[in-house]
């Protein structure tokens, strides 16, 4: 489904002539050459090259048979309203048995089946699943269905069709042709066949063609290369495919946009409208020249040079790309229609005034005379209902209400009042009662469903509609009430969203008999209300429609009128008698003609769907109102059936005529039960709906009516709201039936759908408008609805009102037809604009169903309707799916389905899904709520069973993919000049200048600072080392840490060389630090490294024996208790024990002291390694000298104001970075005390640190984001508890989160939030940033306390909001918070003394001015020297540590950190007067994903995913073969797991113009994350590549 059509398909319709190729006009081939260039680089993809090629050489191919009629300019019809039908003159001549075979039921499938045959079956990928997930949720799941529960509108589903019979037209005698496509088809084979590759792993595409052999074996060829290649996922970058993701079809500029290019001089301020004048980037700058100038200045449209495009914000290169109208589609050439009359209403002798006239008339004088009869489930009747007895019961009804109910000595019901009517649809007897009586004593009934659970789908949604007509009584039945659910009270429960009820039982013995005097009052009919029929819209919101007197007596004498009703005829009804035809033809206009009606519950159809032809056959019924779907029942069912007869029936009203599919159940029921007695003619379809109640209707055969009428129309036609009939064999096409006349009395017209309702064409498809006596009066409650709909204007081209008299639209979608007829081929409910072009919901299950229909999913299951994602509609199916069916089976069934509406419908599928059966939300009569399951689906509260996604093929408005100009240092600083900014740089105090008194900067070495600390200061305490209960574990003073480090030299020097390297493997604590100072003492050089998980071996323990291998570790220092461990039979399973180096440990080393300490010749020697793994799973060690070291310490001391007297607090992993400086260094150089706390100790007592914290006083705090977020999650409820144990935090002046990353705001923001309770100071929490080539860039000093007097800390860190989609294009726009697309970037904190940072550009390696996005740049003395790696790729990075400016300043050497940011001089002034320069750190380098020509940053993706479903707990993106892959952690049932792949898809398309690849579900905790708690996305890539992430579930979207 990559591409829609085989290239063959189009190369079939589009070859051009050889007399055309040569005469091609010179643009046209040059823009076809663009094309093939766009198509071969990868920026379009097959199908979009085949579109706008195809639109390019439409007007110059000869007309060819089997070319789409929308190409075919001679080929249309002058459309006059005759023209509009094909064969209205046959149709008349025709004897009515004879049946025209094109119209046959099942044409539909086959032409669904011969679509489907063009297509090859091409494998898509499976999506894996995890066993558990198909064991369905309950055992009511798999009970079948009731197959009731064929959707409302439904009929015989299949549609007709007619089978394609044209042959191809064959290119092969033309030589010049093949030449001609031979050049097309060399340029475009392997791009063509990748994208159908690329997007789905493994699979192989078939690229036809219809020219030579040679060009297609080339393509063939191709395609298997890069399916192989595909196979096996180890793609070098060259090699890669294609970009499927840039699906997004490029048109030219100068074509497509002509009004852009008059934009682009004018400059930006003027494109803004602001009066603040923005630079290029629009970045607002104080500017020099006043506001009021600078206005002036941009209302002259003066065109200047555009600027330079670096710093030039393309405001339309964000645009969507919006789709251009096809030149080519049809377009309505009728005239305009003229409005259409009814005949006019027929005066009637002794008529009744009013509706309630009628029932006293009928009740006095003819009491005996049937009115109703109910039947049970058995089809028995139970009960008759006689005129005599409605009029008597609706009487004492009514005395009740008004009388008998009052609260507080108030009567509670006043006329006028609303009442709801909730009866089952199987007491049509109590209904009628409770209407008529609320009639009569002149309140308003609302009749509405029976709620059967609390969460019935769209009750909230009635009860709003109950709270806005202000109903406070609701009339039921005994038995109903009774099954209502109740509260504890014994109450009927209060339903979600309803208003309070008072429940009223209208049985026997709850009314009371009136007294003699008193008499309903019987007035004529009025414009008052009668009753209110509720409707759902669209979207799902309900409305109460109000119909009053006069329009329900005008409707009544219309139909009686219409139809031709009689006195006492006798007529069955099966369909809801509470609304719509059901209620105006069984309730209503029956009882204004003294008819029996025989009233069909749905419960009994359900059980024997015959027994309304067996009522018809026993009552001798005159009429019969049904829709298509009990017509189709009952011919499922009819075989057991000999002896019935339908010869009594004038009418056969079909309420539901107007749906596309109505006509096949119609013929193909006429055709069965023509032999029992069943005239063709006295079936009449009618269109009706909720807002004009009955538009019109086919009268029966003795009114004389021209016969009736079909017409076959082209999709292709209908879906630009053309009417075309359809002449040449195709198999997209809809066959329509006509809906008879328009109602008495009635105007009708048909007006544009959408602005002002203009006239349409005679040949238009339009909204059917009506304006009669008889239509709804408004939207109760809602007069701006109102207004729109009741109340329209239709107007004539020119803008002329054609009546005085308003317009209610009927939303339905139709047109008139010769003789009148009245054709509807859709509704508004159903519409679906997708690309400008308009589907029917209803057409497009036709085709679904078509699709083998009845193996895999319930018929009538099944829902269709469109979400908006990206700025256009998206079409989504949704089925359920039958238990027995498999997954290979259902998938099979899906790819078909998808192909099927392409072919027919020309349309993408976005979505379909499958749901286990019964689990669609029903309405109230079986079909499914449409509304519900569509707010089902974009909560993501389906829970399908199996889902496919198609985002590749749908969505076709992407912005188009961005190129990148090169650029060259010199316009660069023309750049910065023009844009008036400063390069940015900036830097930390200037080490030389601070004089302090510090005494370790005697020392060149950080170990003769130990050595002169332990005779200076001996019994001076360094370290605590704290335990999980909180208790000191372990302490260290100067002295003790001095001997201990003799102890470990003493047992080094004799055994190992000085320069050699000594892994030191120990838990976090006293031990790792005496080791590394006895290292320094005996001269080795230490690498600290974490020690293996005894629980988790198999992936801890690699980490350690690669650094010590790659470290060139000769020697291991450690515990027993972990030597044991290393060489344990556990650990051989995992690494080759055999080949660890030495092994010492140094729990129990003799006291004795090393002959000579070791003293270095030169401080640039190596002092130690420091050790990593980034984020993207690189393993860097870094070489740090003893001159680094020194100066790093020396830094922070000064940073921190760290002396002998301070107490620090220290939460953070000693292994590597800011954390091993942290704990092994500076309290050596400076002397202050560090209460060490190992985050591992947290996982069993989350509140350890903060508890340390405050019982020390600490004022300066470090830990790591792991640590806060395990005391935002543990501990945020417990505030209370951890306040009660005298937690006090206000001591706090700083909190700094160690981290290589861009600082996580909702994660500080949260943790001040919380804690802020326990005194913590909200200005408290800062950043710091560090990475491999300096872990110390950044820390933000304490801003707090009298410190801050003195002027020695810096300003608050700032945070601000700039532009996501700015940030993709390496740009950095200022946005206001809140924004669209903001993103909150916080300051990393200030800048160390003696730091320099710069940014510059990646590529040009230039400086880039303020507020621009490049690489950071640090120098800095305490920098790292270089890698220390054993493969040899220090050339590889060389650069990353001494790298110069390409120009500029290109004296000074500069590390590059691998990260992207900007800096910013902001307001704010530091403690030397100057203005403070924030860095604002985006994210890393390497992890950046390149899509479609811009730079994301996975962490912003993510963010999107995560807000998009409460159950998603963590996600990681990466990229495979250009396609982005979405893992999530689903915390939930695994049910949800499917839920997720739209949401994800959704999100990430509206949010980041991304298309989702694949969407993998796995359990919370296996997206890997890292000490510093970064996630490790390579070590992710890597598991799912090598399929080790166990996942729920793994969708491939197409």
């Amino acid at each position: 489904m990559a591409e829609r059509t085989s290239a063959g398909l189009l190369t079939m319709m589009l070859e051009p002539t050889p007399a055309v190729a040569m005469t091609l006009p010179a643009e046209v081939r040059e823009k076809l050459a663009e094309l093939e260039l766009e198509l071969s680089e990868g920026d379009i993809t097959q199908k979009g090259y085949e579109k706008k090629r195809g639109k390019l050489l439409a007007p110059y191919i000869p007309q060819i048979q089997g070319v789409d009629p929308s190409l075919q300019i001679d080929n249309r019809i002058q459309a006059s309203s005759q023209a509009v039908l094909p064969g209205s003159k046959h149709n008349k001549s025709r004897a009515a048995n004879t049946r025209d075979e094109r119209f046959r039921s099942d044409l539909h499938t086959e032409a669904v089946q011969a679509a489907l045959a063009k297509y090859k079956e091409r494998k898509m990928p499976m999506p894996s699943k995890r066993r558990s997930v198909l064991v369905q949720s309950s055992v009511e799941a798999c009970t079948p269905p009731d197959t009731s529960s064929a959707s409302e509108d439904e009929g015989s589903l299949r549609r007709q069709g007619r089978l394609a019979t044209s042959t191809p037209y064959q290119g092969h005698g033309h030589p010049a042709v093949e030449h001609w496509f031979n050049r097309v088809i060399q340029g475009s084979s392997t791009s063509s066949s990748a994208s159908s590759t690329s997007s789905h792993p493994g699979g192989r595409s078939v690229t036809t063609t219809n020219t030579t052999a040679h060009a297609a074996l080339n393509a063939n060829a191709a395609a298997t290369a890069l399916a192989d290649l595909m196979a096996h996922t180890q793609l070098d970058n060259h090699s890669a495919p294609p970009d499927v993701t840039g699906l997004s079809e490029r048109s030219s500029l100068h074509a497509e946009r002509p009004q852009v290019a008059s934009v682009r001089g004018v400059s930006r301020g003027y494109n803004h409208h602001t009066s603040v004048m923005e630079t290029a980037d629009g970045v607002p700058v104080n500017s020099r020249v006043s506001s009021k100038i600078q206005q002036l200045l941009n209302t002259l449209k003066r065109p200047k040079r555009p600027p330079l495009r670096e710093f030039f914000v393309d405001d339309f290169e964000e645009l969507l790309d919006v789709q251009q109208p096809d030149p080519n589609q049809p377009k309505p050439e009728g005239q305009q229609m003229s409005p259409l009359e009814g005949e006019p209403l027929g005066v009637v002798t002794n008529w009744p005034p009013s509706l309630p006239a009628a029932l006293q008339r009928w009740g006095t004088t003819q009491p005996k005379s049937p009115c109703l009869t109910a039947l049970d489930n058995a089809g028995k009747p139970v009960y008759t209902l006689t005129y005599g007895k409605l009029w008597t019961r609706s009487q004492k009804l009514a005395y009740t209400l008004l009388n008998k109910l009052s609260t507080r000595n108030e009567p509670l019901l006043m006329p006028g009042d609303r009442v709801a009517l909730v009866f089952p649809n199987n007491d049509p007897v109590m209904f009628m009662v409770a209407f008529y009586g609320c009639l009569l004593a002149e309140l308003v009934p609302v009749p509405i469903e029976v709620p059967l659970t609390r969460k019935d789908a769209g009750s909230q949604q009635i009860g709003f509609l109950l709270g806005s007509c202000g109903v406070t009584l609701a009339l039921t039945t005994d038995a109903c009430q009774k099954g209502l659910p109740k509260a504890q009270t014994g109450e009927v429960a209060t339903f979600k969203g309803w208003p309070r009820l008072l429940w009223f039982v209208t049985d026997g013995k709850h009314v009371v008999k009136p007294p003699k005097d008193w008499h309903p009052p019987i007035r004529e009919a009025s414009n008052d209300i009668a009753y209110i029929e509720y409707k759902t819209s669209k979207e799902g919101s309900t409305m109460g429609i109000t119909v009053s007197h006069s329009a329900m007596l005008a409707h009544c004498h219309a139909l009686t009128q219409a139809c031709g009703y009689t006195e006492a005829e006798t007529i069955t009804n099966v369909l809801d008698f509470k609304r719509e035809a059901g209620l105006w033809h069984g309730v209503l206009t029956s009882v204004m003609n003294r008819m029996h009606v025989i009233s069909i519950p749905y419960s009994l159809m359900k059980v024997n769907p015959l027994s309304w032809i067996q009522k018809v056959h026993t009552y001798k019924a005159r009429v019969a109102v049904v829709k298509s779907r009990d017509m189709h029942w009952s011919l499922l069912a009819q075989r057991d059936q000999r002896d019935i007869s339908l010869s009594s029936l004038r009418m056969l009203i079909v309420a539901d005529g107007a749906n596309p599919w109505s006509i096949s159940s119609c013929d193909a029921f006429l055709n069965v039960f023509q032999a029992r007695g069943l005239r063709p003619e006295v079936i009449c379809p009618c269109a009706s709906s909720s807002e004009a109640m009955t538009v019109a209707i086919r009268r029966p055969p003795e009114m004389g009516v021209p016969p009736p009428g079909k017409a076959v129309l082209s999709m292709g036609g209908l879906s630009h709201s053309v009417i075309r009939v359809d002449t040449e064999e195709k198999l997209s096409v809809l066959t329509v039936q006509d809906v008879g006349q328009v109602m008495p009395g009635a105007l009708v017209c048909v007006v544009r759908v959408e602005g002002t309702p203009y006239l349409c064409q005679t040949d238009e498809v339009g909204e059917i408008c009506m304006s009669s006596g008889s239509t709804g009066v408004a939207y109760y409650g809602l007069p701006g609805m109102t207004k729109n709909i009741f109340e329209t204007i239709p107007v004539t081209s020119s803008g002329v009102p054609i009546s005085d008299r308003p317009f209610t639209r009927t939303s339905l979608l139709g047109f008139v037809g010769p003789d009148s007829l009245v054709f509807v081929v859709g509704k508004m409910d159903g519409l679906m604009v997708v690309s400008g072009r308009r589907h029917n919901a209803d057409d497009v299950v036709a085709t679904a169903l078509a699709v083998e229909p009845m193996k895999f999913v319930y018929r009538g299951r099944i829902a269709v309707f469109s979400v908006s994602v990206l700025h256009d509609e998206r079409i989504v199916v949704v089925a359920e799916q039958r238990p027995d069916a498999s997954e290979e089976d259902s998938f099979q069934w899906m790819s078909r389905v998808l192909q099927a509406i392409d072919s027919i419908h020309q349309v993408g599928v976005y979505c379909l899904a499958l749901v286990p059966a019964n689990t669609l939300p029903k309405a109230p009569l079986g079909g499914i709520h449409i509304s519900e399951t569509k707010q089902r689906f974009l909560e993501g509260a389906l829970h399908p069973c199996n889902v496919l996604m198609c985002p590749h093929t749908c969505v076709t408005n992407l912005p188009k993919p961005r190129q990148k100009q090169p650029v060259g240092p010199a316009s660069m600083i023309v750049g910065n000049l023009v844009a008036g900014k400063r390069i940015a740089q900036a830097c930390g105090r200037d080490v030389a200048q601070l004089e302090d008194n510090d005494q370790a900067r005697k020392f060149l070495y950080i170990q003769d600072v130990l050595q002169w600390r332990a005779q200076a200061t001996p019994d001076h305490s360094l370290f605590l080392v704290l335990n999980a209960k909180g208790t000191v574990a372990s302490t260290a003073s100067c002295l003790q840490l001095h001997k201990r480090a003799e102890r470990v030299a003493a047992a080094l020097m004799g055994r190992l060389n000085t320069g050699d390297h000594v892994a030191l493997v120990y838990p976090p604590g006293i031990d790792l630090i005496a080791t590394f100072y006895g290292c320094l003492y005996a001269g080795c050089v230490p690498v600290t490294v974490r020690p293996p998980h005894p629980q988790n071996l198999a992936t801890t323990l690699p980490t350690v024996k690669m650094i010590v291998e790659v470290s060139k570790s000769v020697c291991i220092l450690t515990t027993q208790a972990i030597m044991k461990l290393l060489k344990s039979k556990e650990a051989a399973a995992a690494v080759d024990i055999k080949s660890w180096p030495m092994v010492m440990d140094t729990d129990d080393l003799p006291r004795k002291k090393s002959p000579q300490m070791y003293k270095p010749p030169t401080p640039e020697m190596l002092a130690y390694l420091d050790f990593s793994v980034s984020t993207t799973g690189i393993l860097a060690g870094v070489k740090m000298s003893h001159a680094a070291t020194s100066a790093l310490c020396r830094s922070i001391k000064l940073q921190c104001e760290l002396y002998p007297s301070r107490q620090i607090a220290i939460c953070l992993d000693p292994y590597c970075g800011l954390g091993f400086a942290l704990w092994c260094l500076c309290s050596v150089y400076s002397g202050h005390q560090s209460i060490l706390v190992p985050p591992l100790e947290l996982e069993s007592n989350a509140s350890l640190w903060l508890a340390a914290v405050s019982q020390y006083k600490v004022r300066v705090t470090f830990c790591s984001y792991s640590v806060m977020e395990m005391c935002t999650k543990g501990l945020g409820s417990q505030t209370e508890a951890l306040r009660l144990r005298n937690v006090n935090l206000s001591c706090v002046r700083t909190c700094m989160v160690v981290a290589e990353e861009r600082p996580r705001i909702a994660l500080t923001q949260s943790f001040s939030k919380i804690f802020k309770d326990l005194g913590l100071s909200p200005r408290a929490v800062s950043t710091t940033f560090g990475c491999r080539v300096n872990v110390a860039i950044c820390l933000q000093p304490n801003r707090l306390g009298k410190l801050a007097e003195q002027g020695t800390a810096g300003p608050d860190p700032t945070t601000v909001y700039v532009d996501m989609r700015a940030l993709r294009h390496d740009r950095v726009r200022l946005v206001e918070r809140g924004s669209p697309h903001s993103l909150p970037l916080m300051e990393s904190g200030k800048i160390l003394p003696g730091v320099k940072v710069i940014i510059a550009n990646t590529e040009t390696k230039g400086p880039l001015g303020d507020s621009h996005l490049g690489e950071i740049w640090v120098s800095s003395p305490h920098n790292a020297t270089g890698y220390y790696t054993v493969y040899g790729e220090e050339a590889l990075h060389a650069d990353h540590f001494n790298t110069k400016l390409s120009f500029g300043d290109t004296q000074t050497v500069w590390a590059r950190t691998g990260y992207l940011g900007f800096l910013r001089r902001t307001e704010l002034t530091d403690a030397s007067g100057e203005r403070h320069d924030a860095l604002y750190v985006v994210g890393s380098l390497d992890e950046t994903l390149e899509l479609r020509g811009m730079r994301y940053h996975p962490i912003d993706i993510e963010t999107s995913v995560i807000r998009s479903h409460k159950s998603i707990a963590e996600c990681a993106v990466f990229t495979w073969t250009n396609l982005l892959v979405v893992v999530v952690e689903l915390e939930g049932s695994e049910q949800e797991a499917l839920d997720l792949v739209a949401l994800v898809t959704n999100v990430v398309l509206e949010e980041h113009y991304l298309i989702v690849g694949v969407v993998v579900v796995v359990d919370p905790g296996v997206i890997p994350i890292n000490s510093r708690g970064e996630k490790q996305r390579m070590h992710l890539r890597d598991g799912f590549l090598a399929d080790q992430l166990d996942p729920i579930y793994v969708a491939y979207n197409m």
